[in-house]
């Protein structure tokens, strides 16, 4: 996630109304009526605006959202109302008394026509990688400081008076390019131009070898800003070093950063490093920073899009060799899910994938719930009690958030799966599309309850465990030697769970065998790429290399014959990873 540094904007008046006569009301001044997702936004904590305050565990401040349609600056919307769901308090008569800096703000919806008939209110992505928080075009308030007193009323209004600017798009360098194609597919199914891109690194030398043609290395990920790791000068020597990476637990991991991504320039631009095409593909949809990179009901062709428009028009320009054995496939989290389906969905386009720390890649385990069996998402359910199923843990199990809470706070900042998180968007790229155009809940976003025929569809069209032993006689030729999964056994989503599953599947597999490899790290935690060596914090750092080892070895016993194999650069360093 992109650090990005915000102002806060502050009216210093005080105002006392009673704990149990909390009434807000918000107007904007925008010309033309607005629809979207108004947030009303509480926090304790001065230190920043409350808009960047909001997160799915125990660590958040509070919102309470209601959607507005056709919403005119003559109008005065109120707070509360039986619409408003709030997050983590559902309503805002259980706010105590105290001292809070309140902000409202409203997430902007565009009309969407799709080509299905339907017509759907949805956020369009902006540049930023679908953040509410900091989407261009927002409005927003100035920040009232409020203090809570029981037994006193007030009626506290706000103005949206304050508005996100434009992102910038990145330039282009010597090495990194920047592509973006109009999707003649996503265009029919959204109703307007839709685009498609990528930050494009080139290999060293790529003007002068001009008749060389080059395998392509397709980084999947969460939304890019630019391509990451890639520093063409080191970090100073006396640069600060007193940050500190709670996720890691150590200091100066901006400069270890730099310092990484350096490496990796000097390695790139070396004489005998291996020539390639590296990309982040860049593939934002109205429900998320990315469309997952496959087709779905609800988001539209995104599959057929980058393998079919995408990567050839890439490739072309580009001069890469264009054909599957010449394409790989790696990423982690999202990245690793869609490295997977999209080597399983389109076996002969690429010649193998890298799929670390996956989304689940088995609903029998999707995180800690089996859509199938389980009846209810939030709850296991005994015969005396029930409990809460957790979301996310540290490496010694300490629990920071559970199921229910990260799915209220995506109901709170949006209904019909618009909130632009990590279950909604599983819904929005795995579920059917609904009567009204939006996808199909697999439970309901309040109660937790499963809809087993969402939870079928899931099965047939997403679970890539299940799919993969569905079809295996057709596609076990095509995948043989091809799949590769890593996965630390504490990781903090619990996805190593699915991955077992499909371990188990895998070690089984006959005419062929799978050929290739699933791994874990011990005690490791999201995202464990691969090395039993080194730390997470640094190898996260080196997707772009670490796997050239196995890409090496895979070419050399799958290219075609007579294939130029030039770009292979075959020094004593490309010999050497092939010999590993």
């Amino acid at each position: 996630m992109r650090s990005i540094l915000l102002l806060m904007v502050l009216s210093t008046t005080v105002i006392a109304f009673s704990q149990n006569n909390l009434t807000f009301q918000i107007k904007h001044q925008q010309k033309n009526p607005l629809n979207g997702r108004l947030l009303l936004l509480l926090s304790n904590n001065e230190n920043s605006e409350p808009r960047n305050q909001i997160t799915s565990d125990y660590r958040t401040q509070m919102v309470f959202g209601l959607d507005v349609e056709a919403w005119d600056n003559s109008q005065m919307q109120k707070m509360p109302t039986a619409d408003v769901f709030g997050y983590p308090l559902q309503t805002l008569d259980e706010i105590k008394p105290g001292i809070y800096y309140v902000q409202a703000f409203l997430n902007i919806y565009e009309t969407f026509e799709l080509s299905t008939g339907h017509k759907v209110l949805l956020p369009p992505d902006k540049g930023e990688g679908q953040k509410w928080n900091i989407k261009p075009g927002n409005i927003y308030s100035k920040v009232q400081k409020i203090e809570i007193i029981a037994g006193k009323k007030s009626n506290i209004q706000f103005v949206l008076d304050q508005i996100i600017p434009p992102i910038p798009e990145p330039e282009d360098t010597d090495y990194v390019k920047h592509v973006k194609i109009k999707s003649e597919l996503l265009s029919k199914f959204w109703g307007k131009d839709t685009y498609i891109g990528a930050h494009v690194l080139i290999p060293h030398n790529f003007n002068k070898d001009s008749g060389m043609k080059y395998p392509l290395m397709v980084f999947h990920g969460h939304f890019p800003s630019d391509f990451g790791g890639w520093e063409t000068t080191p970090p100073p020597a006396d640069m600060d070093t007193s940050d500190y990476s709670t996720r890691f637990g150590i200091y100066g991991y901006k400069k270890l950063q730099l310092t990484e991504g350096h490496e990796f320039y000097k390695q790139w631009t070396s004489d005998t490093f291996p020539r390639f095409l590296a990309i982040e593909v860049v593939h934002p949809t109205p429900y998320y920073d990315d469309s997952y990179a496959v087709n779905s009901a609800s988001q539209g062709p995104y599959g057929d899009a980058i393998t079919y428009e995408l990567i050839p028009h890439i490739e072309k320009t580009f001069r890469g060799i264009g054909q599957g054995w010449a394409r790989f496939l790696y990423g982690g989290s999202t990245g690793g899910w869609e490295a997977l389906a999209v080597q399983t969905f389109y076996p002969s386009e690429y010649n193998g994938c890298f799929a670390a720390c996956p989304d689940p890649i088995d609903f029998r385990a999707f995180t800690v719930i089996d859509i199938y069996n389980d009846a209810n998402a939030y709850m296991a359910e005994g015969p005396v009690t029930t409990i809460e199923r957790p979301a996310h843990r540290d490496y010694l199990g300490h629990i920071s958030s559970t199921i229910r809470q990260s799915n209220y706070y995506e109901l709170a900042l949006g209904t019909k799966t618009r909130s632009g998180e990590q279950w909604d968007i599983w819904e929005a790229t795995y579920s059917p599309m609904g009567p009204d155009g939006y996808p199909m809940r697999l439970w309901d976003k309040k109660t937790g309850v499963i809809n087993k025929e969402v939870a079928n569809y899931w099965k047939e069209n997403y679970d890539l465990g299940y799919i993969l032993k569905r079809d295996w006689d057709k596609l076990g030729p095509q995948l043989k030697g091809k799949i590769h999964i890593y996965c630390g056994d504490m990781d903090n989503y619990y996805l190593n769970n699915a991955v077992y599953l499909v371990e188990d599947f895998l070690k089984q597999t006959k005419n062929p065998f799978y050929g290739g490899e699933v791994t874990y790290g011990d005690r490791a935690e999201h995202c464990w790429n691969g090395d039993p060596n080194l730390p997470n914090y640094i190898t996260r750092l080196r997707y772009n290399t670490m796997y050239l080892p196995k890409i090496l070895k895979r070419v050399a016993v799958s290219a075609p014959k007579g294939s130029d194999l030039r770009w292979m650069n075959q020094s004593k360093l490309s010999k050497n990873l092939i010999n590993k």
